[in-house]
């Protein structure tokens, strides 16, 4: 295995894909030689103020390496570390790389901050953290914590901004809440990581969110051309091309033929087909006074017992060749010599897998 830093125990450099190969990211070395050149001074004698102290070659460097340190503090263009959106996920240390990935660190380095910005992402990112928040609350670090309500809070921002998929993030803060006030108040302060005050605090927050979304209202947009203009066999189109059952419900809600069409026996059936196999669909048939199948009562009865196929526009990928965890459209330095073939789709319990100790 080829080692791309200057010592074989280094973590290596930034590289970044381009059209004539891979190529060391140095943009950040370039602005700290242009600093240093502004900041120039002998490097033989430096005085105070007072002429009195005289500082050494070795104590400038000493400063000269604190100067980078704090640019990479100060300077939040020059997050060189984190330019890539992919993270290796290593759960022993070897020779090479010493301790493990945390859930912290992948929040962070897989930048799921900026994540639910985009559309694609959106539902994966907040079925995550549902997952989350059912069962992994206890386990959370104090950094995973910090980094997780960042992200929720960008999300509610989100949804309170654009009115759009609300029911989702209802649905997360609803089952965040539940746990946590059964984990703070039935089952003992002891379980949580960290201050038993700031949970509750978050508790309290997570309650506000609830009624700023419950009192959210739905912003009519008008620019013409209106569902209900469409002719019939584009809105029925356009039902079977959701695969959310909810999704259905909710546009019948918005017109009487909307209605007429999301009641149609054929929608539901091929529902229940797209998300059930044959034999679990038939354990739970639900049948009329006449004998025939009501498959709309069918799909949520099965829903109750088993978990839908999951559908998402834009996952993570995992490289089983290189143990590296990326988004599907960022990419990451594979030195497969068939790297599609190593691609996994990692979905949202896979994920929390990944980083289960």
């Amino acid at each position: 295995m080829p080692f791309l830093g200057q010592d074989w125990r280094s973590p290596g450099w930034s590289w970044m894909k381009t059209e004539d190969g891979w190529k060391r990211c140095e943009s950040w070395t370039e602005a700290l030689e242009e600093a240093d050149a502004r900041r120039h001074v002998s490097r033989s004698v430096i005085l105070n103020s007072e002429d009195e102290e005289i500082f050494t070659t070795e104590d400038h460097g000493c400063a000269s390496k604190k100067r980078k340190k704090d640019h990479f503090r100060n300077d939040s263009n020059a997050q060189c570390f984190y330019r890539e959106k992919w993270i290796y996920v290593h759960k022993e240390s070897t020779r090479e790389r010493h301790g493990y990935c945390t859930l912290g660190e992948a929040f962070t380095r897989l930048d799921f901050s900026s994540a639910v910005q985009d559309i694609r992402r959106f539902s994966y990112v907040v079925r995550l953290l549902q997952l989350i928040a059912k069962s992994q609350l206890t386990s959370l670090s104090g950094v995973a914590q910090k980094n997780y309500f960042s992200i929720l809070d960008k999300i509610v921002l989100k949804v309170l901004d654009d009115h759009q998929n609300p029911r989702l993030i209802k649905d997360l803060l609803q089952d965040l809440s539940s746990t946590l006030c059964i984990l703070i108040t039935g089952v003992g302060k002891s379980v949580l990581v960290g201050n038993i005050d700031i949970w509750v605090r978050r508790l309290d927050r997570i309650l506000t969110w609830q009624q700023q979304l419950r009192d959210l209202p739905m912003a009519q947009v008008n620019h013409g051309l209106t569902l209900s203009d469409l002719p019939l066999h584009m809105l029925s189109n356009i039902l079977y091309r959701l695969s959310d059952g909810w999704d259905i419900v909710t546009l019948g809600q918005v017109s009487p033929t909307l209605h007429t069409l999301s009641e149609d026996r054929r929608l539901w059936k091929k529902l229940c087909q797209y998300h059930f196999a044959e034999q679990q669909s038939c354990r739970h048939l639900i049948l009329s006074e006449k004998g025939h199948v009501e498959w709309k009562p069918t799909y949520f009865a099965l829903r109750k017992c088993y978990p839908t196929r999951e559908q998402y526009g834009d996952t993570l990928l995992f490289c089983r060749h290189c143990s590296i965890l990326f988004w599907q459209d960022s990419g990451h330095p594979c030195t497969a010599a068939d790297p599609a073939s190593c691609f996994t789709p990692v979905s949202p319990q896979h994920f929390i897998d990944l980083f289960k100790f």
